[in-house]
């Protein structure tokens, strides 16, 4: 089932090209927004499923292209974001130490809606490409074995970055969850509908142009592993999302007037814009052809870099 928000974040479930207004079948969820409804519904699905489909077999709905969807999952506790998770096309030799960091549940912004670059002294702005899991059931200690179970579904996920900015060392929080940093959607996928979630196409679009484009095959570390490493750390409730990285070789800079599309293999494609009331400019390359440029200019200068280019690598190019 796909589910989504619309207009004045009425719920839907998609049914063809024609979204179905569900709102009446999920009234009696305690909550005070659509956070915390969807939360609950997701929580409490196993009861909620049933009227939901009902619902659905039943109403005709509207075209999808005529309301104006909202992000899928607006209220999540937390969100925990995968670091450098990809083996990046083979150029890695090992995977990173699996890794993570918080991003604030504030930056969301969904389909048709506008990632702001702030006046800030990033070196550049860019928006990694990712698939999220969306978390069913309290989760706290599970097992690899496990740890898929406690999968609610998927959708789209970008994670807004402002690049390189100072003062070293204390750049994670800053430029990361910036507000409208965190764009997802355009609906939920539940995972029944995912056979494998570790055998999707991942594709980004800026200006129509492909930019990224990769399988989530390439993760280091597995959907269910990054659950498990993570309930191992803090308690995963419904609702929470975990993104699972990106392969940073297709990065490239978001700058203003860009149209921006993601696809994940079954998840839709959310589609956003950028602004930036400054106009900064950047070359329109990606991060891999940065790399290969660098390594002509001075052939063996980062023998052992990855296409990444994070850090000091980024600014010193």
């Amino acid at each position: 089932m796909k589910l989504l928000y619309f207009d004045d974040f009425k719920l839907g479930v998609l049914k063809g090209d024609a979204v179905v207004d569900v709102s009446a079948e999920v009234k009696d969820i305690p909550h005070t927004g659509p956070g915390d409804l969807m939360n609950g519904l997701i929580e409490h699905w196993s009861s909620y499923k049933p009227r939901l489909e009902a619902a659905v077999a039943r109403g005709a709905g509207v075209p999808v292209a005529s309301v104006r969807i909202r992000p899928p999952v607006p209220g999540p506790r937390t969100i925990d974001c995968m670091a450098v998770n990809y083996m990046e096309d083979g150029t890695r030799s090992a995977p990173a130490p699996i890794n993570a960091f918080h991003k604030s549940p504030g930056a969301i912004i969904g389909h048709g809606d506008t990632m702001v670059l702030p006046d800030v002294p990033a070196t550049i702005f860019e928006g990694e490409a990712e698939m999220a899991v969306v978390i069913g059931r309290k989760c706290s200690h599970v097992s690899e074995a496990e740890a898929l179970s406690y999968v609610f579904g998927y959708m789209n996920f970008i994670d807004g970055s402002a690049r390189g900015l100072p003062p070293p060392g204390n750049v994670f929080f800053q430029m990361k969850s910036r507000d409208t940093f965190a764009p997802i959607g355009p609906y939920l996928v539940t995972a029944d509908e995912i056979p494998d979630p570790q055998k999707l196409q991942i594709r980004l679009w800026n200006n129509g142009e492909l930019m990224q484009n990769f399988n989530t095959d390439d993760m280091g570390h597995n959907i269910a592993k990054c659950i498990a490493w993570l309930s191992s750390i803090h308690t995963l409730l419904p609702g929470d999302i975990v993104a699972t990285g990106t392969n940073h070789r297709g990065l490239n800079p978001f700058m203003d007037g860009d149209t921006i599309e993601l696809e994940t293999e079954g998840l839709g494609r959310l589609r956003f814009g950028i602004k930036d009331d400054l106009k900064r400019n950047w070359a329109r390359k990606t991060r891999l052809q940065v790399h290969e440029e660098a390594r002509e200019k001075t052939p063996g200068l980062y023998p052992d870099m990855t296409p990444q280019l994070t850090g000091k690598y980024a600014k010193q190019l």
